[in-house]
């Protein structure tokens, strides 16, 4: 057994709060921002293209979903699901031929669910040149082996732009929450 798990087994049972696996309660420890960042690349070709050659929306979207589950999943320890992509706003054509760059951080924790923070850039391979394409927050939810949500650990923002993100995090949380009672 690793000395850093026994010693957090030796923790929690301390304080009696092992419910179940202790390899879990460890887990639930809040982990800072920087452990979550996650960045994906992915070169565009003729399949991922429309009839007028830039790349579908949709191709673009399921890269963002899937690098929100691989942050989220990073963070939580768990398989995680997309609950919600909020509004996405495609500032640019991407074209074949071009690499996509993908940033994800978790942004803010709630009890099960994660808001992932997802920047899209695209790369001119030959000039090297690079533009923002679009940017959205993915709400990720953690769920067990059965499929239910199940607690996260909290997110712990460490820089004045972690803490920034965060802050705004719990403010769309809040506005969501609000729109879901209204429903």
């Amino acid at each position: 057994m690793s000395r850093m798990l026994e010693s957090c087994i030796l923790e929690h049972i301390q304080e009696s709060r092992i419910l179940g696996d202790p390899l879990e309660v460890c887990r639930m420890k809040p982990k800072p921002t920087k452990e979550s960042i996650t960045i994906m690349s992915h070169l565009m070709m003729p399949a991922d293209a429309n009839t007028v050659g830039f790349v579908h929306g949709g191709v673009i979207l399921k890269l963002v979903d899937i690098i929100s589950y691989i942050c989220a999943s990073k963070h939580s320890g768990k398989y995680c699901v997309t609950a919600s992509i909020d509004r996405v706003n495609f500032l640019q054509p991407i074209r074949i031929g071009e690499l996509v760059i993908l940033y994800a951080s978790v942004n803010y924790v709630g009890n099960t669910s994660m808001e992932v923070g997802v920047r899209v850039e695209a790369e001119n391979l030959r000039s090297g040149k690079r533009r923002h394409t679009n940017s959205c927050y993915v709400t990720m939810v953690s769920v067990s082996n059965k499929g239910k949500p199940i607690k996260a650990p909290k997110v712990i923002p460490q820089t004045k732009e972690e803490k920034l993100r965060y802050e705004e995090a719990e403010k769309r949380r809040k506005e969501r929450l609000m729109k879901k009672a209204k429903i």
